[in-house]
């Protein structure tokens, strides 16, 4: 007898690879913090739903159509979703993935980001541009887990592919990506700094 996996769920994550990305994240991190002063609709908006945190996603959600620094992101981060796609064996004949939404996030300590997904995409990802020390990364769950209905707990020391939760860290420079259907969380900021991201979303419809 042998036992195969099947049906896997593929998180793809690596470092952004520009040369200047030092110089990206200063340049991102000023212009979020700007985007948090100017950005009433968002704070308004986050006061309401991302409790102590500010997000323009319900306010300014294509970024990369209006700034230069914003659009730079989404020409660096083009090769990686492309490799990502071929690794899902995408068939992308007579279309390309392109970003949708493009959005920026700030979350002081206790913020927290809970459980959802991001309906109306393929795939979806994080770009990290400050993170302090200790902070939380991103908690993705098992698409399988409300159909458990009588699984035996896992035990404690179990394998990584057996696990019901994954918490992959969030490092500056860095990128995650994953299809868009995963559940995901970020859990409580523990850090005295505010942890700064960027999340984003493409599209092939």
């Amino acid at each position: 007898m042998a036992t195969t996996s099947w049906f896997p769920t593929q998180v793809y994550r690596a470092a952004l690879g520009a040369r200047a990305v030092a110089a990206l994240n200063r340049q991102l991190l000023r212009e979020i913090r700007q985007l948090r002063l100017d950005d009433a609709a968002g704070r308004n908006w986050s006061a309401r739903n991302y409790p102590g945190g500010f997000t323009s996603y319900a306010s300014a959600s294509r970024l990369h159509r209006l700034s230069p620094t914003f659009a730079a992101l989404e020409r660096l981060l083009g090769r990686h979703v492309r490799a990502f796609a071929g690794a899902l064996d995408f068939d992308l004949t007579g279309r390309r993935l392109s970003m949708t939404d493009c959005w920026a996030n700030i979350m002081p300590r206790g913020v927290v980001h809970g459980l959802h997904l991001h309906p109306l995409s393929s795939i979806s990802g994080t770009y990290y541009v400050q993170i302090p020390r200790g902070s939380a990364g991103i908690k993705f769950e098992d698409p399988r887990l409300d159909r458990m209905m009588a699984a035996p707990p896992r035990r404690a020391a179990c394998r990584a592919s057996n696990r019901p939760w994954v918490l992959f860290d969030a490092r500056p420079g860095q990128v995650i990506l994953f299809e868009s259907w995963l559940r995901h969380e970020v859990p409580p900021n523990p850090g005295r700094g505010e942890r700064v991201s960027v999340s984003f979303n493409y599209g092939w419809f």
